[in-house]
């Protein structure tokens, strides 16, 4: 009995994990599109005249056991995968690609929409609808509706041959990272390291029954050693290691790779009538155009560079008086950072960390969105998990209706890609009267729980927990009536506007006193801390600011080319990026195209100024919460009844002003990072 080729029957309707096996997959996606593929015949075949609901409504609605069962099969795929669950996407994806390209590139179902399209200034439509209305429509015309025959099939290899060479891709950053181990038997070589990442290095070692200190290059094993180990020969081993994934020429090499999806994107775009991908993909978004977006990054290089230079400067001269350094390197960036940041502020991470302790972050993180938005967590046990790492939660508003259910991931495995991400299993939308509500997921990779010690987060770590919480919000909260419109699927330079304006809380004394509290006395965080967490939230401001913008640039300059294919290179072409924003020198064995998973793998191609972008947003409206409160409440509702519960139904400047007043202003952000003189 395959649970996938049916609706679920199980609690608040949540994935079946437990009975799930690896080979439902396959058979049950091929079901699934057919399905699919048949209530798009019925829109096709209606004899009725097109209307908004006989076409654009019941296109939106269709496919909805399709989405499900690929959500949960590509959620695997990047937090619990295995050999098999890759060959099966590989297997999969070019499927899907067809499936949504017989969608787009259907004459009779184009024809319906354009009906409706053509007539909408006669139709009553709420704001809702003619987003849709215009959402559908370009989603045809964007895609290749309007194409001969001929690019039609052009446009379907290319789509197919893409979705292979983004898993590919990924697959090949997944094993490398699994690849690499550093074991090191000396313990003198663990000088500097904190005792919870020794403790954690050598649990490690023993769960592969090996004699030692074992570090890997997940972030929890990463950056500690990174930001701590004295031993500088081991550091630059293990950042040459990390900035040299899929770049060594072998058959994890990622360099084709690169080459032909930026070559492919390219000729799609150009095929659709557009100059470039950047172009093509700018179109549908806030910015509009890619020469906004490098203008935007090119001012902001401009205030920045002048800050980031001095910050280098002065961090050289700290290496060489502090160990007569004559050059610096990458591999010294985190450790002499770390070490200089603890002289300025008598601060570092191995201070605040027993004032971390994850559960009572998870804690904070619901209390302030309990304050805010009244919502309420209840952790459960009742409903499947597909790894038992994984927390669930039921979220309910005041009346105790329900708002969301809610699965957190926080730790780092083999099957699980680095990073952090929300995603989603299931999306909210109203059908026929009912709101069906939304099942949001985080992914972490944070420091397990040792033999000693509970999980402390680093500073860091509880911004991350912030930032994609603030987007498990924006999905949870969800309030609209199409699927494809809610939640999360806003424009891409308006997504992280939920998350970041989050991370503020964590710099403020009202919101700590909430949830950080020392894991062993129970002693609220000291006030001086906050203050130095406070003075220290714009140290190396200037750096961060142009580590941002060029990665922000790389990405325009893969997908704003014109000439793509002459790209032979790809370090070549990344050195020639940076050259603007490069203090460190060249690591001739590392690159980070081959590993850039955001704009190769994820969806961010053209789209990673998005982060800046959402900045200048999320600074300004924190500027307004700090104005009226941290927690006022009504600034709150309007946050949530303006920004987070409308999702993508109007022009995400409109829900902006609605909720602001007014356009963001950018010197909050420059005042915030320190900028502004």
């Amino acid at each position: 009995m395959n649970p996938l080729l049916n609706t679920f029957n199980s609690t608040y309707n949540t994935a079946p994990f437990s009975e799930i096996k690896t080979e439902h997959f396959l058979p049950a996606l091929k079901k699934n599109i057919e399905e699919a593929k048949a209530e798009i015949d019925a829109i096709v075949n209606n004899n009725e005249s097109p209307t908004f609901e006989n076409t654009i409504e019941a296109l939106d609605f269709s496919g909805e056991q399709l989405d499900r069962v690929s959500s949960i099969f590509f959620n695997l795929n990047s937090a619990e995968t295995n050999e098999t669950i890759q060959k099966i996407a590989q297997e999969i994806s070019p499927l899907l690609s067809d499936f949504s390209n017989d969608i787009t590139l259907n004459e009779a179902l184009f024809k319906r929409v354009k009906s409706v399209y053509d007539s909408k200034d006669e139709l009553d439509l709420t704001n809702e609808q003619l987003t849709l209305l215009d959402k559908r429509y370009k989603g045809f015309s964007r895609n290749g509706a309007n194409l001969a025959d001929d690019k039609k099939e052009k446009l379907r290899e290319i789509d197919k041959k893409l979705s292979q060479l983004k898993l590919k891709f990924g697959e090949n950053v997944l094993a490398e990272t699994n690849a690499f181990e550093m074991l090191i038997t000396n313990e003198a070589d663990l000088s500097g390291l904190p005792d919870g990442a020794k403790e954690a290095a050598k649990q490690l070692a023993e769960s592969k029954n090996k004699e030692g200190w074992l570090f890997t290059l997940d972030y929890p094993s990463y950056i500690p050693f990174m930001t701590y180990a004295d031993n500088r020969e081991l550091r630059k081993k293990l950042a040459i290691s990390a900035g040299s994934k899929a770049f060594k020429g072998d058959k994890l090499d990622n360099q084709e790779n690169v080459l032909n999806i930026v070559k492919l994107r390219h000729e799609r775009a150009n095929l659709l009538g557009y100059k470039t991908h950047a172009h093509f993909v700018l179109e549908e978004r806030m910015a509009e155009t890619p020469e906004n977006v490098n203008s935007f990054l090119n001012d902001l290089l401009e205030k920045a560079k002048p800050a980031a230079q001095k910050e280098f400067k002065n961090l050289e001269q700290f290496a060489k008086e502090l160990d007569n350094i004559d050059r610096l390197e990458k591999w010294d960036s985190a450790y002499y950072s770390e070490k200089l940041k603890q002289k300025l502020f008598s601060l570092d991470d191995e201070l605040l960390k027993p004032y971390f302790k994850l559960e009572h972050v998870i804690n904070g993180a619901f209390t302030i969105a309990n304050k805010l938005f009244d919502l309420h967590f209840q952790e459960i046990d009742t409903i499947d998990k597909y790894h038992e790492d994984v927390l669930t939660y039921k979220v309910t508003d005041s009346k105790g209706d329900l708002i969301s259910i809610f699965y957190a991931d926080f730790f780092p495995r083999p099957g699980k890609r680095n990073g952090a991400w929300m995603t989603s299993f299931k999306p909210q939308f109203i059908k026929e009267g009912n709101n069906s509500r939304p099942h949001v997921s985080i992914v972490c990779n944070f420091t397990k729980p040792t033999k000693s010690k509970p999980s402390l987060l680093t500073f860091n770590e509880v911004t991350t927990l912030f930032h994609e919480f603030g987007h498990a919000l924006h999905g949870m909260l969800a309030n609209t009536t199409y699927p494809s419109i809610s939640g999360t699927s806003v424009y891409w330079d308006f997504v992280e506007l939920p998350s970041q304006v989050l991370e503020n809380w964590c710099y403020e004394k009202e919101a700590l006193e909430l949830f950080a509290t020392h894991y062993e006395t129970g002693e609220v965080i000291p006030m001086d801390l906050v203050e130095k967490i406070k003075e220290s939230a714009t140290f190396h401001e200037g750096m961060q600011t142009l580590r941002q913008l060029s990665f922000g640039l790389l990405d325009m300059s893969w997908h704003g080319s014109e000439s793509p294919e002459n790209i032979k290179s790809v370090k070549a072409h990344e050195s020639e990026t940076f050259k603007n924003t490069t203090l460190y020198p060249d690591v001739i064995e590392n690159c980070m195209s081959t590993a850039f998973s955001h704009i190769f793998q994820g969806g961010y191609s053209s789209g990673y100024y998005s982060y800046k972008w959402a900045e200048v947003l999320d600074a300004d409206a924190f500027e307004y919460f700090k104005e009226a409160g941290i927690f006022n409440k009504e600034v709150a509702l309007k946050f949530k009844d303006h920004v987070l519960s409308q999702g993508g139904t109007e022009n995400p400047m409109k829900l902006y002003k609605r909720f602001r007043g007014q356009e963001p202003k950018p010197e909050a952000l420059l005042k915030r990072a320190g900028l502004l003189k």
